[in-house]
């Protein structure tokens, strides 16, 4: 039995076009559900924080016609008639974030995709790329994406990615013809990019590369451990490769006095403990950063302009499973039938917690050290790294597992401003730069699209303000517990959302599905 249960778990992870049972269809935006977009809309007397990696500056008035940023009024104090007016004196305005590892979920976690996107568009995340969204046949993704940009459904904006094989009519990728082939059929079905498992040899991953750089379309890797001996992270980026999302591949690529990992006699990469386990002892064999190997590595990476999308926060419950189990939002905005997903499980991938102790928690505060050392030195050479969350899996539930992601982007070395480039204007170039376009988001400049989010604290004092449970502080004039914070409005198109609206959308999701319950 316990092999059939490892083997099910095993097909879930690595077979994305197999198919499953439907996701919900996302229901129309109903009637007030978002204002605008206006004709004029005035944000009056913010602090703005423009994404760019500029200082903040205010107050500053911010007009936007119809979907536009038409003038920013430095100084404030604009005498201009608008349809809305937004009094933003005290707040802060900032691009809308870019999370750019993103999942819809699926039916037995979370049936409904407007769950996460509304978590998203609460937490000020007005775009996402989805690696991916969907697969099969009935991929939900072209369709979503499509509605998105009408703002027919409330839903952040769009960007879906899609594993080789997993749509379309070619099913598994067997030659470097039909890998190029298969590139240009989701070029011309809509899809923004690729994401791979590391499930193709390297003379067909090659090519698949190189057709995408003709066809414009963005790449990224998860390069998981059993394709890992043929193409680690330093293969595929001399394959082509524009960016890495997580840790794999990266410490295979700096092994010290071994080509392979050496993996322990009892390893089972299809026991997800043992798999994961071992990951944190992935440190023990590498290099001390400043090494020469790590230099020459961090080199290679970007002399090929690469991307790193780290998504600290998804593994982070591996160094205190407790902790991640009694998150603050999990009784009032993660579903019962999510947090079932994420307790232990044979089957549930990434729900490998079966026996964890203190000594695999200490193992993996270590292994955080070094993958922080790691993507601190890429981004102090000039590397772009960008935010993703990975949400759905190990304890990460959508919007409050982004805004974890920043708060361990800066723990592993980005300073404030930095986290902010990383989650606006370095996600919109890693989605745009394939396409050989300068990003229409990411930053707040005349001309752009209006995607914004005002928040009432300054995220760059503390980005836990940014939570939708908010910072609990002491007054200390009171000797009182407030809660502070939380991202006030989320535009996106010009469409004014009311994020507290949502996140109460969101509860009351949780509450019908704890009342359904037996």
């Amino acid at each position: 039995m316990f092999k059939q249960l490892l083997a099910a778990a095993a097909l879930t992870f690595a077979a994305p076009a197999l198919a499953q049972p439907q996701m919900e269809r996302v229901p129309d935006r109903p009637a007030g559900e978002g204002e605008g977009p206006f004709s004029t809309l005035l944000i009056r007397g913010a602090t703005m924080i423009d994404g760019t990696g500029a200082p903040p500056e205010g107050p500053v008035d911010i007009v936007v016609r119809d979907n536009r940023i038409a003038r920013i009024i430095r100084g404030g104090g604009a005498e201009i008639a608008a349809d809305r007016v937004i009094e933003a004196s005290g707040m802060f305005v900032l691009p809308g974030f870019i999370d750019t590892h993103g999942h819809n979920g699926d039916p037995a976690k979370a049936p409904q995709p407007s769950y996460g996107f509304k978590l998203w568009l609460a937490h000020g995340v007005t775009s996402v790329r989805g690696v991916g969204f969907g697969s099969g046949p009935n991929d939900p993704s072209i369709d979503q994406k499509q509605r998105s940009a009408a703002n027919t459904i409330t839903a952040p904006r769009l960007f879906p990615y899609t594993v080789p094989g997993a749509v379309g009519p070619f099913g598994t990728i067997d030659s470097p013809e039909e890998g190029r082939e298969w590139v240009r059929w989701i070029k011309s079905n809509g899809y923004d990019g690729i994401k791979f498992f590391n499930n193709e040899p390297p003379h067909i991953l090659g090519p698949i590369l190189d057709e995408a750089e003709q066809q414009g379309l963005g790449t990224v890797a998860h390069l998981g451990q059993r394709g890992v001996a043929e193409v680690n992270a330093r293969r595929a980026v001399e394959l082509g490769l524009d960016g890495v999302t997580h840790f794999y591949g990266h410490f295979e690529s700096l092994l010290d006095g071994s080509r392979l990992p050496n993996y322990p006699a009892d390893y089972n990469y299809l026991d997800e403990q043992s798999r994961f386990a071992w990951v944190a002892r992935l440190a023990d064999q590498v290099g001390e950063p400043g090494s020469e190997g790590w230099d020459e590595y961090i080199d290679l990476l970007i002399e090929n302009d690469v991307t790193l999308s780290p998504t600290f926060n998804i593994y982070s419950a591996s160094r205190d499973v407790m902790r991640a189990r009694n998150l603050d939002w999990h009784d009032k905005y993660t579903l019962p039938s999510l947090m079932q997903f994420y307790a232990p499980s044979l089957t549930n991938h990434g729900s490998y917690y079966h026996d964890w102790t203190s000594e695999d928690e200490t193992a993996w505060r270590g292994f955080y050290r070094k993958w922080f050392d790691l993507t601190r030195e890429f981004k102090d050479r000039g590397g772009r790294v960008t935010a993703g969350s990975d949400p759905g899996y190990i304890y990460q539930t959508w919007g409050f597992a982004y805004i974890a992601e920043l708060e361990m982007l800066r723990e592993a070395g980005l300073t404030p401003l930095e986290v902010i480039q990383a989650a606006t204007i370095n996600g919109a170039r890693e989605i745009y730069d394939p396409k050989g376009q300068e990003p229409p988001i990411g930053s707040i400049k005349v001309g752009k699209l209006a995607d914004l989010i005002i928040v009432p604290e300054n995220p760059l004092a503390n980005l836990k303000v940014l939570y939708g449970t908010g910072h609990t502080r002491l007054n200390r004039d009171t000797n009182q517990l407030e809660t502070v914070g939380g991202v006030r409005w989320t535009i996106k198109d010009g469409i004014v959302f009311d994020a507290p609206a949502l996140l109460e959308d969101v509860a009351a999701m949780v509450e019908a599905q704890k009342a359904a319950q037996p």
